[in-house]
């Protein structure tokens, strides 16, 4: 089996913002010489997300707004007790999730005519990372 293991750094300027990742993630399929297996694309922090969705400005917002309406900011969060006033955005990210995994198909990131893959931060200002891991033969 072979494996190709990068890691990308973010440090948005706005505290929530997407990110297309799915040029970066087409390369390191790429680079990794594997025809067949799959690709996992992970946010390795508690406060981040990915998913697979349309490039489309509007649905983009949509999504935004949907977040924050779920999980809004809030001064009264019992994690803000910590000191820390993020407990939005750890919500946030449990409905997203932290991770996606997406079929590599004759070397190719496999997936519909539509799809992109982002990187979701919602609690940014600050370096993160995510973590793409090919796997196959």
């Amino acid at each position: 089996m072979k494996t190709l293991t990068e890691y990308l750094t973010f440090h948005t300027a706005a505290k929530r913002e997407n990110i297309n990742i799915t040029s970066r993630v087409t390369d390191t399929v790429t680079r990794s010489g594997v025809r067949e297996g799959m690709v996992l694309v992970s946010a390795m922090h508690i406060t981040a997300g990915v998913f697979v969705n349309d490039a489309e400005d509007g649905l983009l917002g949509d999504i935004d707004r949907w977040l924050e309406g779920l999980a809004p900011y809030r001064d009264d969060y019992r994690h803000h007790r910590t000191g820390e006033t993020n407990g939005d955005a750890h919500l946030k990210s449990l409905l997203v999730h932290h991770e996606v995994i997406l079929p590599v198909t004759a070397g190719k990131l496999d997936m519909g005519p539509w799809q992109q893959v982002f990187y979701a931060e919602f609690d940014g200002r600050r370096p993160k990372k995510l973590v793409i891991k090919v796997m196959g033969e």
